[in-house]
């Protein structure tokens, strides 16, 4: 693995961005990790303003259910900045497509959003960019809201101010941000509300919520009971959804609201029925200043990592810690992980697997499952490109035509082969429906039994 600072490795990338990569970074002898955003400046001309106001709110926040902000370093071609390192992965992980999640599940993840949203507003910050892929899970499986790149101020010195920039994923936006001026609370708790629905149902109401959306009309004009996927919820769920996804913002739930009603309130318990995907038959089937521009966690096409040292002192800043372990699901897909490079007690800090459930082993040998993944590819008429360190990079288009990128690696271990896939760009919950299509099709060469691992030793045989 590249060392970039004396102690200090790369492990995997963890997402690509607008504006550059997220990487895990290692200490070698401890095993504690910070994750770094690299942003090159001379490829964007904005992001040196971007990353300036992003760190500026991010280093304002300070909450359990919020991504801790470490600290920036300024180079002449690169921003770098650094941050809690959440090994639960993204929360857009834990929905099973057209399904959801068990209600104790959902309320639990819910209520720690609502509790960073009302916290973040406290500090009279708009988050503007609320989506599951953008909530991310630390290893206790407490819910993380990150990325502020689209976040500003809306309230200073008890003076508020109305907002005016379109932006936001498109599905989650409020309908009144897509028409200008819009007060900053309700449009964060009508992504909120959208969030929500996903949780509970495993799919997205609509495209957006403007008058030429069916499904959004439908839902305005209270003609929704027998679609999807409203018809998949009980009516106290419901109850909340329809005060929270109100049209005017005026008679829009509060956080306050959303606190005293029955379904927040109520005890579920744990192990409440849930139906597995494959255990039901299928129940159906941007921005910039102008919804052109995708934030930090939703990328262009990756850029090529570059393994020349960075030279920073990551003890420099104040307040600076790392707290969490580094798992080995991050160096699982780096491809310059060697056992001999590890003591046996740094070996068993990786051995703690992120909880994701895109990943399966095969029984094909390695150049087979590189065959049979490329002819389902093919098969599905996505576009895809192979590098020589065990990777696929795939593209293809939602079912909302918008742009999705996400990559295969094949890595060998223990005598087995293991594919295991990440999003890059794009719809968490279409890219989950693109792997369990996928999976469908390897089904033939896909070993029973749970991800369970030592060490990885990645192969460099990809053809």
């Amino acid at each position: 693995m590249t060392e970039f600072v004396d102690g200090w490795i790369f492990g995997h990338t963890l997402g690509e961005g607008a504006y550059g990569e997220v990487k895990l970074v290692i200490n070698k002898s401890t095993g504690e990790a910070v994750a770094m955003k690299m942003i090159d400046v001379q490829r964007h001309v904005d992001a040196r303003k971007t990353v300036h106001k992003e760190t500026t709110i991010h280093r304002m926040l300070s909450n359990p259910n919020v991504i801790q902000y470490f600290g920036k370093r300024s180079e002449p071609t690169m921003e770098y900045i650094f941050l809690e390192y959440a090994a639960g992965g993204e929360l857009f992980d834990r929905i099973e497509p057209d399904v959801g999640m068990p209600a104790w599940e959902a309320q639990k993840y819910f209520r720690q959003l609502i509790s960073a949203v009302e916290y973040i507003h406290s500090k009279g910050i708009a988050h503007r960019d609320l989506k599951p892929e953008n909530l991310l899970l630390d290893e206790n499986d407490n819910l993380k809201v990150s990325d502020f790149g689209l976040a500003t101020v809306f309230r200073c010195q008890g003076k508020e101010r109305c907002l005016d920039r379109r932006c936001g994923t498109v599905p989650y936006v409020a309908p009144e941000v897509l028409v200008r001026p819009y007060h900053a609370e309700p449009a964060d708790i009508w992504s909120c509300g959208i969030i929500l629905v996903a949780l509970l149902a495993g799919e997205l109401p609509w495209d957006q919520s403007v008058a030429d959306c069916e499904e959004y009309m439908a839902w305005r004009d209270g003609k929704y009971m027998s679609l999807t996927p409203w018809k998949k919820l009980d009516n106290i769920s419901l109850s909340l959804i329809k005060n929270v996804l109100m049209h005017s913002p005026s008679n829009r739930y509060t956080v306050k609201d959303i606190k005293q009603h029955r379904w927040f309130t109520k005890k579920f318990h744990e192990g409440n029925e849930y139906v597995r995907p494959d255990e039901i038959d299928s129940r159906h089937g941007l921005e910039d200043e102008n919804l052109t521009r995708y934030c930090l966690s939703q990328p262009e096409l990756p850029t090529v990592e570059s393994a020349s040292a960075v030279g920073i002192n990551l003890e420099e800043r104040p307040g600076f810690s790392f707290s969490q372990p580094a798992h080995l699901e991050d160096l699982l897909l780096s491809t310059q992980v060697q056992n001999k490079q590890f003591t046996q007690s740094q070996q068993n800090t990786f051995q703690r697997l992120v909880r994701r459930m895109t990943r399966f082993f095969v029984k094909t040998s390695l150049e087979e499952t590189v065959n049979r993944l490329t002819e389902c590819i093919k098969h599905e008429s996505y576009t895809y490109r192979i590098n020589n360190v065990g990777t696929i990079t795939i593209q293809t288009v939602d079912r909302r035509k918008m742009p999705l990128f996400f990559k295969a690696n094949i890595v060998e271990m223990d005598g087995k082969i293991l594919v295991d896939f990440r999003l890059s760009k794009g719809c968490g919950l279409e890219f989950k429906r693109k792997f369990v299509k996928i999976k469908s099709f390897l089904e033939d060469i896909i070993l029973k039994g749970p991800v369970t691992w030592p060490i990885a030793v990645a192969t460099e045989c990809i053809p």
